[in-house]
């Protein structure tokens, strides 16, 4: 990785944690009146407003002479927030004659001045309020007394979140840890997870690894699409580093988010970053697809794991109806389990000839169902018209709200020359190091070393290991037609007293309760497999092949498995006798013989 890259993982967690758990502590003035998993209700839309009153403070004096110039002039609607915007120099402005510090400065009115202000925002701004949800909020506040004394604390050296201060990468992470501690209380299941900074630039680098060169070319526009963007951290650290390779580049970024508070910080961020506002939707992926005919360069994405789509089942089965014009025409997997269907969401919007791709599943997405089933079905579609690039099998301990094994999928439309029909697997469950502190379940994190030992290892394209003191990384190349296989079902006929077959019509009838399949590879002749590993064992057993189906499934843990011996039985038995002496000499020392 080059020095910028470095720069941005070595920021460390421990600045965004302090600040987090600083403005967290500002719940201590809730206790009471509102519930412990009620805390994010107020503590969320507050640090939102607290970002924006701070990031409009360098001009809000000019937004306010320039807001009273207009009134006299009887300016409304588009051109007043046109020239309010270009005074704040942001996309948004507070009109307002409050901001926190006046907030503050009148305790006697602090319920009627702080709806003044929040009047006073643009409409962009209001949206995200109501979002959140705010005004029973503010109104339980003020009728408790504690209004003032959280507008207070916010105003406080722990709540300045001013841009000069904290950058938006910054933000966007504490914002993120605060939806941890909030969503703790709610205790959510695993699937419902965020992705740490270290996991996000590992993403963005194996998106734009085969790229560089395009990237910094002058006039480079690239757009960027997240079916499940959270707080939109993935898309802020994507155009970090395209900005890093090249400052002139543009990215464009799209996003959309099923929770309404997560959905209203994404659009805050990209609001004080003067970002694609439009470009942020609130809404189910699934079911209510906000980008239906777009395509997009990149698409970097975490969705949910071991989440049913349930309450999509209707409208996903009806889009299936549709076959491949709608997003899910190569098959549904279990309805246990939701992250197929973003698989191929993002399959389905990547543009043609140029469209890459780097999501995360877990490992049901390798193996899960049989042949003929959807979850298979989804793996032929995706191997048999080479979309997959890569599979990168990811450490344990990696996320905040889940500790198992994970892995990030590289689907390209544009794959290199020397990729062109063939997966390259990479396990890097053994490259990590130890967190000092754990978050949540995530106890370990990638180093830039462990990123930087993933990328050679993908950009070597080849089978080898690479390995760095006590860190390892191993890679395999294996053609498209290595993870199919035929289901192919073995019938024993019935047989007579002289266990001879019984025909009928010249053909064996087959005895149901003795019928069993095998599982040939694509790459195996069948009728030579058969010979050689069923009729030795079952010399009368025949193949239907008319109930042959063909599957698709990727054996990772299989390919990477490693057999050790074991150890020898003197080596055990002269072990257990010296530890039996020793336990008879710890004996005697106490009991003094």
């Amino acid at each position: 990785m080059d020095e910028m890259m470095q720069s941005l993982q070595k920021q460390t967690d421990l600045n965004i944690r302090e600040k987090a758990n600083l403005i967290w502590e500002i719940a201590t003035h809730l206790v009471g009146l509102f519930k412990p998993h009620e805390y994010g209700k107020v503590i969320l839309p507050m640090t939102v407003l607290k970002r924006f009153d701070d990031a409009l403070a360098p001009t809000k004096k000019a937004v306010l002479d320039k807001y009273e110039e207009l009134q006299t002039k009887h300016v409304v609607n588009n051109v007043l927030d046109a020239s309010l915007c270009k005074e704040s120099g942001m996309s948004f402005y507070n009109r307002s004659k409050f901001d926190f510090a006046k907030l503050v400065a009148d305790s006697d009115n602090i319920e009627a001045n702080f709806e003044d202000y929040l009047s006073g925002f643009s409409d962009n701004v209001k949206d995200i309020i109501t979002k959140f949800k705010f005004a029973d909020t503010v109104k339980t506040m003020a009728d408790g007394n504690v209004l003032f004394l959280v507008i207070q604390e916010f105003n406080s050296r722990k709540g300045d979140m001013s841009p000069d201060k904290i950058t938006s990468a910054d933000m966007g992470y504490i914002f993120e840890e605060l939806i941890r501690k909030f969503s703790e209380s709610y205790n959510e299941t695993a699937g419902a997870h965020f992705t740490s900074r270290d996991i996000i630039y590992l993403m963005t680098e194996l998106l734009i690894a085969p790229e560089k060169d395009e990237i910094v070319t002058e006039g480079c526009f690239k757009t960027a699409y997240d079916m499940t963007m959270g707080t939109s951290q993935m898309l802020g650290c994507l155009t970090e580093r395209i900005k890093a390779i090249n400052p002139n580049a543009e990215l464009t970024c799209f996003g959309q988010e099923l929770n309404e508070e997560t959905y209203a910080i994404a659009k805050a961020d990209m609001l004080i970053k003067g970002g694609n506002v439009s470009g942020m939707k609130q809404g189910d992926t699934l079911s209510d697809d906000a980008f239906e005919g777009y395509e997009f360069d990149y698409i970097i994405s975490n969705p949910p794991f071991g989440i049913d789509w349930k309450k999509d089942k209707a409208y996903v089965e009806n889009e299936a109806k549709l076959g491949y014009s709608g997003r899910f025409g190569p098959g549904l997997p279990a309805v246990s389990d939701s992250q197929m269907l973003f698989l191929l969401n993002g399959v389905k919007k990547l543009k043609e000839g140029c469209g890459r791709m780097a999501i995360i599943q877990n490992g049901s997405s390798l193996f899960t169902g049989d042949a003929g089933s959807g979850a298979s079905e989804i793996r032929k579609y995706l191997i048999t018209g080479d979309l997959v690039e890569a599979i990168i099998q990811l450490p344990n301990d990696l996320f905040y709200n889940t500790g198992i094994a994970t892995y990030i999928w590289v689907i390209s439309k544009n794959k290199a020359v020397h990729r062109l029909g063939k997966i390259q697997l990479i396990d890097a469950s053994k490259c990590f190091v130890k967190r000092r502190k754990n978050i949540g379940n995530k106890r370990v994190d990638l180093s830039d070393e462990c990123i930087a030992m993933i990328i050679n290892a993908y950009n070597a394209f080849e089978d080898g290991e690479h390995v760095s003191g006590g860190l390892k990384v191993e890679s395999k190349v294996r053609e498209n037609n290595f993870f199919g296989y035929t289901k192919v079902t073995v019938e024993t006929p019935i047989t007579d007293e002289n266990g001879k077959p019984v025909l009928k019509r010249g053909k064996p009838q087959p005895d149901k309760s003795k019928s069993d399949t095998e599982s040939i590879p694509l790459l195996e002749d069948i009728d030579e497999y058969f010979k050689r590993n069923v009729l030795p064992y079952n010399p009368i057993a025949y193949m239907d092949r008319s109930k042959d189906k063909v599957g698709y499934e990727i054996p990772f843990t299989r390919l990477f498995y490693k057999f050790t011996p074991p150890r020898k039985a003197d080596e055990v038995f002269a072990e257990f006798k010296q530890l039996s002496q020793e336990e008879s000499d710890l004996m005697k020392e106490i009991l003094g013989e």
